[in-house]
């Protein structure tokens, strides 16, 4: 672990990247415990495997969550080396100590929205990936089913993001057996898979944003009456290299650029005046840095 400095430990970016790990912490256990949970389902991780044990044996999620974690990160450690920094160790054990606050404080495990899966899947799912997307911005995970998918990643060969999707697939199944007056029930796997969609979803929303930014590359024989409406009317910068088209052999000169949303509808409308007949590739911009948008930051907080 790297040294960490007076002015570091006291630096803004410090702050904020433990904002990020607390209030992510903080959600997920809220999320699991008072929506997940109650209705018995099981979202993948480890602590989907905690709910399954809760419901079935009775053991506390976050005594069953601590003797998973905690060999877990061992075993990682030993087989994939020291990729667990301190900010992933604070998460795993932030998480299962607000869990085991709010099993010993919240009544009964009584759900938050009682009597309404749908609504309590869609709002356990935008929770569950706030809390996320804010401990990965904080460049820490979660630890879990993630550990066991970068341990088959490397004696497999496929990728990780299918790893993920195999593993936490086969713990939202553990939901089949969850006991229960009528037998199987499929909606309990139906309704823990629509929690790991929208999770993804709002996860890739507070790490990239709304991608607000559009980014084009406009091919033109008019090209210097397009860049003219670009830097004069829009009062934007761009990029013009030449390119060589494959079809004819002939050099071609491409604009690059990258505005915002509103600003990309005004360019078209320009080009669409000036050459209908122009080549636009418009395409999302996550994450923008540099001079006019977002400044290029070293990551912070060890």
């Amino acid at each position: 672990m790297a040294f960490v400095t007076k002015e570091k430990f006291l630096s803004k970016d410090w702050f904020i990247t433990y904002a990020y790990i607390l209030l992510g912490s903080f959600l997920f256990a809220m999320g699991d415990v008072l929506f997940v949970n109650p209705y018995k389902l099981a979202p993948g991780g480890v602590y989907g495997i905690g709910n399954f044990l809760y419901h079935t044996f009775g053991f506390k999620i976050s005594v069953s969550v601590l003797f998973m974690e905690v060999p877990l990160l061992i075993i990682g450690t030993i087989i994939l080396g020291p990729r667990f920094g301190i900010k992933t160790l604070i998460s795993t054990f932030l998480i299962m100590g607000f869990a085991y606050m709010f099993e010993t404080y919240w009544w009964g495990y009584e759900a938050f929205l009682p009597n309404d899966p749908m609504l309590n899947a869609l709002v356990a799912g935008i929770i569950y990936g706030v809390a996320i997307g804010l401990i990965f911005k904080s460049r820490a995970t979660s630890g879990g089913s993630d550990i066991i998918s970068m341990i088959l990643n490397k004696y497999t060969r496929m990728s990780l993001g299918k790893l993920v999707i195999i593993v936490d697939g086969t713990i939202t199944m553990l939901t089949l057996f969850m006991p229960g007056e009528n037998g199987i029930d499929w909606t309990l796997p139906i309704y823990s898979w629509l929690v790991i969609f929208i999770e993804g979803k709002i996860i890739d929303m507070v790490i990239d944003g709304l991608k607000v930014n559009k980014t084009l590359f406009i091919i033109s024989e008019k090209h210097d009456e397009i860049q003219e409406k670009l830097l004069h009317n829009i009062k934007r910068g761009g990029t013009m290299f030449s390119a060589m088209g494959m079809y004819e052999g002939g050099e071609r000169k491409v604009i690059y650029t990258t505005i915002t949303r509103r600003e990309s509808t005004i360019l078209l409308n320009h080009i669409a005046k000036i050459d209908p007949k122009a080549f636009v590739n418009v395409l999302d911009s996550s994450q923008i840095h540099g001079e006019g948008f977002k400044a290029i930051e070293p990551e912070s907080g060890h």
